[in-house]
């Protein structure tokens, strides 16, 4: 079911991103002042746990209802269970969005991560020795959000939102040792490149 879910959103998307391709090589193809920056801080409380991150971007505006971009992301958890183990994780890894403005000031998001994780589990005292596992997991995480100081013409603004990881798979960083989905709340700040004087018109 999950497998089929992730086929027809990377499908959907496939037909956005080429019918936006084909308008882009009707208007004049590759412009520089689409080009952005940014990145944002992951927190996230829940029982037993914390989880903190950092993700850079940089990527391009294909229209003003549309962003694509590659990320690095970088994310630490710690959680101690019921029976008082507790679970140390790093997590370092490429990833890739798309995101979507209905409005100037919302937008929804989908995002595709690979991270390669470290985790040390601390069992408690007199049950055995601490270990370490290294192994790596997909994620794809999805959510909306709301951004501040976007327009067209202007991709520099605040955004905040909360996204979940629908894949659930076991050794993401986005769920609990339940495997329940961990709310990612996720805020940050979008730079606009080259959009001095060359500032881009309403596509």
């Amino acid at each position: 079911m999950k497998k089929t879910i992730l086929a027809i959103i990377l499908f959907n998307l496939a037909l956005v991103v080429k019918a936006q391709d084909d308008e882009e090589e009707k208007t004049g193809g590759f412009k520089k002042e689409n080009l952005f920056t940014g990145g944002n801080l992951i927190l996230s409380f829940y029982t037993g746990g914390t989880a903190l991150g950092l993700s850079p971007h940089f990527g391009y505006s294909v229209a003003n209802w549309m962003d694509v971009a590659v990320s690095l992301n970088f994310i630490y958890t710690g959680e101690t269970d019921p029976y008082d183990y507790k679970y140390r994780q790093t997590n370092f890894g490429p990833g890739a969005f798309i995101r979507l403005f209905p409005v100037d000031f919302l937008f929804a998001q989908a995002q595709y991560e690979h991270n390669f994780q470290n985790l040390k589990v601390i069992p408690p005292q007199g049950y055995g020795d601490t270990y370490k596992l290294k192994e790596d997991v997909n994620s794809l995480l999805l959510g909306a959000g709301f951004a501040s100081g976007k327009g067209p013409g202007n991709n520099t603004y605040y955004y905040f939102a909360i996204m979940f990881d629908v894949l659930q798979l076991k050794s993401s960083p986005y769920v609990d040792s339940y495997g329940r989905m961990i709310p990612q709340i996720k805020a940050g700040f979008n730079i606009g490149l080259f959009q001095g004087r060359g500032r881009r018109s309403d596509d």
